[in-house]
């Protein structure tokens, strides 16, 4: 039966150093300030039409303050599906 020949084997030589990335927001960096604010608007806006019994922000809108409130928070929500 003959003999196999035997291979050298190379040395071992390491993977190259990943080099950082930097993040990049590009066009995205306004997403999350937005999204902020309108959660914080419609959350201050129900709280001021409860805290001052229907007086304020639009007295006449009544009990659609809460509705304005709650679509400012749903626009939050809607820019927030923008964020990467």
């Amino acid at each position: 039966m003959p003999k196999s020949r035997i291979r050298k084997k190379a040395d071992f030589t390491p993977p190259p150093a990943k080099q950082a990335t930097a993040l990049k927001l590009g066009s995205r960096g306004w997403v999350a300030p937005v999204m902020l604010a309108l959660f914080l608007i419609g959350l201050a806006w129900i709280v001021l039409f409860y805290v001052t019994e229907g007086d304020m922000p639009l007295k006449a809108l009544g009990n659609w303050n809460i509705v304005v409130g709650f679509g400012f928070i749903a626009g939050g929500f809607g820019v927030s599906t923008q964020w990467k």
